[in-house]
């Protein structure tokens, strides 16, 4: 028989009263299990109407202030939370059987972390954030390796590529994390933990 934890749950939600923790454990073990990406995740958005739309993002850095990823403001996404800065992500890690789903608003994060980061990058990586113009319609795909070439030979020196300032990074403040592991007949095993006067509160949920 599996072992439990304090809830009933498999012993895999252990027990802990910060759900960040929680998560960081799950994640160590989607980076050991995943093959490719395990920092991916599902980002949902909605404009001003309420209309939402869905992407895969990569997570770049998370902490007790929230879950990091990086974009071009321009593009669809970064229009809609300027428009509407709640959002959700969901990580599905299927080696795992396991399941991650956030809900919070979003920050822009300062230069200083926005720099770093993109600073971290590859050199091909960086001018392809000048020469994307993210979400618009592309006539041709000549005029986007044209344009990755202009911005090469503008920023030769590989040491040298200023971060536009279109680009930067999103920072998700939680007010929910819900936490999901695949039971047997769909008899599926969930906890959620919510953000009340700044403390977690935790709840089981039916499946």
């Amino acid at each position: 028989m599996n072992q439990k934890n304090s809830l009933g749950l498999d012993k895999c939600f252990l027990d802990l009263d910060n759900p960040f923790e929680l998560f960081e454990r799950w994640f160590e073990e989607a980076k050991k299990k995943e093959i490719n990406d395990p920092n991916a995740l599902a980002l949902g958005t909605a404009n001003k109407e309420g209309i939402p739309s869905v992407r895969m993002v990569l997570l770049k850095n998370f902490s007790e202030n929230g879950f990091i990823f990086y974009t071009n403001l321009n593009s669809q996404k970064g229009n809609e939370l300027k428009e509407n800065p709640n959002a959700s992500m969901c990580f599905h890690w299927k080696s795992l059987l396991r399941q991650i789903r956030i809900v919070g608003t979003l920050k822009q994060v300062d230069d200083k972390t926005a720099d770093e980061y993109y600073n971290s990058r590859s050199y091909e990586s960086r001018i392809g954030a000048w020469a994307s113009k993210q979400s618009s319609i592309l006539k041709k795909r000549s005029d986007l390796l044209k344009a990755l070439e202009d911005f090469r030979n503008k920023f030769k020196d590989k040491k040298k590529v200023p971060r536009p300032d279109h680009w930067t990074g999103w920072n998700l403040k939680p007010k929910s994390i819900e936490f999901w592991l695949d039971g047997d007949n769909r008899i599926h095993e969930r906890l959620k933990y919510t953000l009340v006067n700044n403390d977690w509160s935790k709840s089981l949920l039916s499946p």
